[in-house]
């Protein structure tokens, strides 16, 4: 099955469960050279949506997905991939065994924007669910937000 690296709100294993019961979690992992950032507002949950752009003194933590062929469709249909709003990328994630290739969701729209705060604590949360580092969750809480939707 392909793996698929998910650095927003798919980072929680019970929501991805919801979501695509037949991809287990396989793991997590880092995409070096990678910023998490937000952009698309006019497509947002009252706000800006995340997505990742290169950078090469960064680094955004990602739970790994075995993601079968019909999850993978329903995913692309909740990503809104179907309608071209995220676009698929394939990068490479380091994982304590070494490095996977992966694909992941990249925003087809313009860097900038806030997100909401609800939106951001739902990241948070995300993450600490995936086992983030304290210090990586305590910073997406700390980002920047719109104060619509708290």
């Amino acid at each position: 099955m392909p793996l698929y690296a998910a650095f927003g709100s798919n980072m929680d294993p019970r929501r991805m469960g919801e979501r695509c019961p037949h991809s287990p979690l396989q793991g997590t992992g880092w995409l070096v050279g990678w910023r998490l950032t937000f952009g698309g507002e006019e497509h947002g949950w009252d706000g800006a949506l995340a997505t990742i752009v290169e950078d090469p003194l960064e680094q955004v933590f990602v739970a790994i997905y075995d993601i079968t062929g019909d999850d993978e469709e329903h995913l692309d249909a909740l990503e809104s991939a179907d309608t071209g709003l995220y676009r698929k990328t394939r990068v490479r994630v380091s994982t304590m065994t070494g490095e996977q290739l992966v694909w992941t969701y990249v925003l087809d729209a313009y860097e900038g924007g806030l997100p909401s705060a609800s939106y951001l604590g739902i990241l948070a949360e995300a993450a600490q669910s995936a086992d983030a580092p304290e210090d990586y969750v305590a910073a997406l809480r700390a980002r920047p937000c719109r104060s619509i939707g708290s």
